[in-house]
């Protein structure tokens, strides 16, 4: 494989953040388990105490002060037993065929997060320790799609399964080592299956020398710098690119979800802006193959209260009076773009791409 040259000096970031719990628990169940223990001695290896629980319920110390218990809840890992119902896989469109959960729960504090209204309780980070039942699951769903099997345009992709709707499992890899497990279980399987996750960090180092039979799409969830102040606790933009490139030089099939897109000021320019230094990053990478997904920011009433609720300080907007008024596929309700400026956005941003990164395909705008 011909070998590119690094991103220029001035351009390389620090060193990618790790995720250093507070506390570390770990049910009875999950010790059952042999990825589970695995876990425990990864953790403990790097000088961070494990709680073993005496029973498989996880509870956190009341606090009468909500910000207080969110601060506990997202400086907790639980290293637990995923349920029965985890291994039902359901369609995730438009991202892939089906949906499965290495773990629930991220360490990040984006001011938008998409998990806000859609898991319940404190926001824990769950860990699942039954490894081995989760991807022994996936060879039943196999030819079963119905999101990318059966599109014409993304055939060649195979059955697809994400593994990132309910984690980033980037942010925890080197506590669990379960994503570095799934890629090498997807790199050995013959079929046309393909992994795929999005990510927020830039840690990919133990994902470099693995055999993914580049049969794992490595996506980064990227932003305009002027949305970089909702992204807390996440790597920053100039390392998610440097980790895209060193992923892409790996060989691996790369991804850009440019997402939530915001109505910041200059937007036009500074989504422009973050196709330029993509295409700067990914410059001279050979055998590439680059995917982009679109997604414009939304929100529910619920996801508003609990994200006003964790970030009482925000501005992001998140005034119903600015947007339109759309019922989801449940019949619930959302808050998405007017379609002018939706319209607008979509036009100047797949141009951009179109001029900047010519060999992209564009998956989806949503």
């Amino acid at each position: 494989m011909a070998v590119a040259s690094p991103l220029p000096e001035a351009r390389r970031a620090r060193a990618p953040r790790l995720w250093r719990p507070r506390r570390v628990v770990v049910t009875p169940a999950a010790l059952d388990h042999a990825h589970g223990r695995a876990m425990v001695a990864r953790i403990e290896a790097m000088g961070l105490p494990v709680e073993r629980l005496a029973a498989n319920r996880l509870s956190l110390p009341r606090q009468a002060d909500p910000r207080r218990a969110y601060t506990d809840a997202k400086t907790t890992l639980a290293i637990t037993v995923a349920p029965p119902t985890k291994l039902r896989l359901q369609p995730i469109p438009p991202s892939a065929d089906w949906r499965f959960d290495l773990a629930e729960g991220c360490p990040a504090h984006c001011q938008y997060c998409y998990l806000a209204g859609s898991l319940s309780g404190p926001p824990v980070t769950r860990a699942y320790a039954n490894l081995g039942d989760i991807l022994g699951n996936l060879d039943s769903y196999l030819g079963r799609g119905n999101v990318t099997s059966a599109s014409e345009a993304r055939a060649a992709e195979g059955t697809t399964f994400e593994a990132s709707c309910y984690t980033d499992p980037l942010a925890i890899e080197h506590l669990t080592g379960s994503l570095s497990a799934a890629i090498e279980r997807f790199g050995a399987w013959d079929a046309p299956v393909q992994l795929r996750f999005t990510t927020k960090f830039a840690a990919v180092a133990p994902l470099l020398g693995l055999d993914h039979g580049r049969r794992t799409r490595i996506r980064f969830s990227v932003n305009a710098r002027g949305a970089a102040r909702y992204e807390g606790g996440t790597d920053p933009l100039d390392a998610r690119l440097d980790a895209l490139r060193q992923v892409a030089l790996a060989g691996y099939p790369v991804g850009l979800t440019v997402a939530p897109i915001l109505p910041i000021p200059d937007w036009q320019e500074a989504y422009a802006g973050l196709i330029r230094n993509a295409a700067d990053a990914l410059s001279g990478v050979p055998d590439l193959d680059l995917t982009t997904e679109l997604i414009t920011h939304r929100f529910t009433p619920g996801s508003k209260e609990v994200l006003q609720g964790w970030y009482p300080s925000s501005d992001l907007p998140l005034d119903e009076a600015e947007r339109t008024r759309k019922f989801t596929k449940f019949g619930t309700v959302k808050y998405v773009l007017p379609k002018p400026q939706m319209d607008a956005m979509r036009a100047a941003i797949t141009d951009e791409i179109a001029r900047t990164l010519p060999g992209a395909r564009v998956l989806y705008w949503t």
